[in-house]
């Protein structure tokens, strides 16, 4: 017979909900999976799910990262055509000699 030896409570689990919220303004298409997936963590703590919750976890920061990747990728593209057709209007319009 093995002694009780007091077990000792698992280590918090991030649920990423900060990065899923600021994931949402980037680009809310994945930001989604990532929320919701960042909700089921603290249930799954309270129920004594650690590896569920640590599964949750993983997926919402998973989630996450690929939002904040495609948003942020998104934005250069946007600025760079942005600003791109932004300096090729100007100049097409100085060579306007107006006949």
């Amino acid at each position: 017979m093995q002694p009780d030896y007091p077990s000792q409570p698992p280590q918090p689990v991030d649920n990423n909900m900060t990065m899923s919220i600021v994931a949402i303004f980037l680009f809310w298409p994945l930001a989604i999976p990532a929320i919701i997936n960042a909700s089921k963590v603290n249930p799954l703590l309270q129920q004594g799910d650690y590896a569920g919750a640590q599964a949750a976890a993983a997926e919402s920061k998973k989630w996450s990262k690929w939002a904040l990747i495609v948003g942020i990728a998104w934005l250069a593209i946007v600025l760079v055509c942005c600003l791109g057709g932004g300096l090729l209007g100007s100049m097409s319009g100085s060579n306007a000699s107006g006949y």
